[in-house]
């Protein structure tokens, strides 16, 4: 390092640093103070896929002596064409002609694995698959301690959609509830947004691929959802063949008849009643919005007209009609994404440093990518065992998560730390947490306030939940988050944890520290 410079003057010294010191001292402080990561996002669909690359700067908090540090700039570095999603003769996926993509697309970045720090993979449609979803965990294998891989299921992808598109984002302004229509290749997908927060969701198999043709016109693809609508629209498409345009449009009249009474908010009927996957939206409270995402809204909002082998444009056409001509009688708002509209990838490490203890109880160390749950539990007041019950399992049921796989439940404490509440409030965990499987997976509570040793010690010892549990507090998580922790290091008894966020386009981000730090163990069995 260039030495100071001493100037002599009335006997005191004054020690100055030369212009290349100077630089490198301001560089060593930002540095201290802003942490940079190169992100990749990959969405594989039934439809298309696509991936992204994306740069995340994030700044220690202006407080004095704060460690957490905050998303303060979020730039897109690349983004990949959209593909359609390579199937084989069998109908699987074609995991080689997708890694070939995915290496493509980072050659045209001019980025390489290595450089990158974090990513998600998100699947969804028929990359949920079983026969996919493996293929696909096996082209990702090399980076998965880097990269969050979650299947969406159908809630999940609901939500996700509504947080992409920038439904959730914008509703936190308006007056009445928005309804986010997300419109793939081989589902719809319903979230009822308003404040903020995602209401209700719902899907069903309406898509814009259900029919494909190959490049002479002839039917390459139907999928079973298409073959109902054939059966109730009393018409024949036959694989191979080139089809009648009549039975086509009866086809594709029968599917756009069941979205469009989706979205009037009508009860489900006939093939609706067929082709729902999950329950349908309450009836109230009613949207007075309503802005479509995914691929079909390319051609809803007229920003694409080019057909690519599949019956998307004929379904747009018919929705667009249906809110143009007042059947959908809901104010069509234009989203902040359409075909990109699901996680982008930019995933930020980052740690709590608040809070004194664990409870470790007896699982295996360490834990990767676990995700985080956040039941809707207000933990303010009195708590009910019961409410609490019903709250984690509704939570539950919109998770990622495998049954033998280990999750996090993430819980926000507020009042004082009384035996009373945190018995029920661990009464209402143990009914919701009780395993589904032998091994039991270990189960991750992550609390905000100071009562993780109490609360693991009362499920694991007091109420002998027959699963590990692990209760980390002074942690702020929120769903959608994944969590490692690390193998406790001897002989300070301490674990590190980390906390990987999905970033939204318009989402506020909330505090999170960017730095691994240490969590002290509580030893297994010792009261509280």
């Amino acid at each position: 390092m260039t030495p100071l410079r001493s100037h002599e003057g009335d006997g005191e010294h004054v020690h100055e640093l030369s212009p290349d010191a100077r630089g490198r001292l301001v560089e060593h402080i930002w540095r201290l103070e802003n942490v940079e990561l190169t992100t990749v996002g990959i969405d594989i669909g039934s439809s298309t896929s696509h991936l992204m690359f994306a740069g995340v700067r994030l700044q220690r908090k202006t407080q004095a002596l704060s460690s957490q540090f905050v998303v303060v700039e979020r730039k897109v570095i690349w983004k990949s064409p959209i593909l359609l999603t390579p199937f084989l003769p069998d109908g699987t996926i074609d995991a080689s002609a997708l890694g070939q993509f995915v290496r493509d697309a980072y050659a045209a970045a001019g980025l390489s694995p290595d450089a990158i720090d974090t990513g998600a993979v998100i699947l969804t449609g028929e990359a949920i698959k079983r026969a996919n979803a493996r293929a696909l965990a096996d082209l990702f294998a090399a980076d998965a301690g880097r990269f969050v891989c979650a299947s969406a299921g159908h809630h999940l992808e609901c939500v996700l959609a509504a947080h992409g598109s920038g439904a959730v984002a914008m509703s936190r302004d308006a007056r009445d509830p928005i309804l986010n229509v997300d419109i793939g290749g081989g589902t719809t997908k319903l979230a009822l947004v308003h404040g903020g927060k995602v209401l209700a969701t719902c899907a069903f198999a309406v898509g814009g691929r259900l029919v494909a043709f190959d490049a002479e016109g002839r039917v390459a693809r139907l999928d079973d959802s298409a073959r109902l609508a054939m059966r109730h629209a009393g018409v024949e498409l036959t694989v191979g063949e080139r089809p009648e345009p009549r039975h086509l449009e009866a086809v594709v009249e029968a599917l756009s008849s069941v979205a469009i009474a989706f979205l009037r908010g009508e009860a489900p009927q006939g093939l609706g009643r067929e082709l729902l996957l999950t329950e349908p939206l309450p009836v109230e409270p009613r949207p007075a919005t309503i802005m479509f995402s995914g691929g079909v809204a390319e051609y809803i909002y007229r920003r694409e007209d080019r057909d690519h082998g599949d019956i998307a444009r004929r379904l747009a056409d018919r929705v667009r009609q249906a809110v143009d001509g007042g059947a959908i009688a809901l104010e069509l708002r234009e989203p902040a994404e359409r075909i990109r509209a699901t996680v982008i990838g930019a995933s930020q490490f980052s740690v709590q440093v608040s809070g004194k203890t664990i409870h470790l109880g007896s699982a295996a160390l360490p834990l990767r990518n676990v995700p985080v749950l956040e039941p809707a539990i207000d933990l303010s007041g009195a708590i009910d065992a019961a409410e609490v019950a019903r709250a984690v399992q509704a939570a539950l049921a919109r998770s990622p998560a495998e049954d033998d796989a280990p999750l996090a439940v993430a819980l926000r404490w507020r009042g004082e730390p009384e035996y009373a509440r945190l018995r029920a409030l661990a009464e209402g965990l143990a009914v919701a947490l009780v395993p589904r499987s032998s091994p039991a997976a270990p189960v991750v509570l992550v609390i905000d306030g100071d009562v993780g040793r109490t609360l693991g010690y009362l499920l694991q010892e007091e109420l002998s939940l027959a699963r590990p549990v692990l209760a980390i507090d002074g942690l702020q998580l929120r769903e959608f988050d994944f969590v490692d922790i690390g193998e406790v290091i001897r002989p300070a008894d301490v674990v590190p944890v980390v906390i990987k966020s999905l970033l939204f386009p318009g989402a506020p981000q909330p505090a999170r520290p960017s730095i691994s730090h240490f969590r002290p163990v509580t030893p297994k069995g010792k009261a509280p």
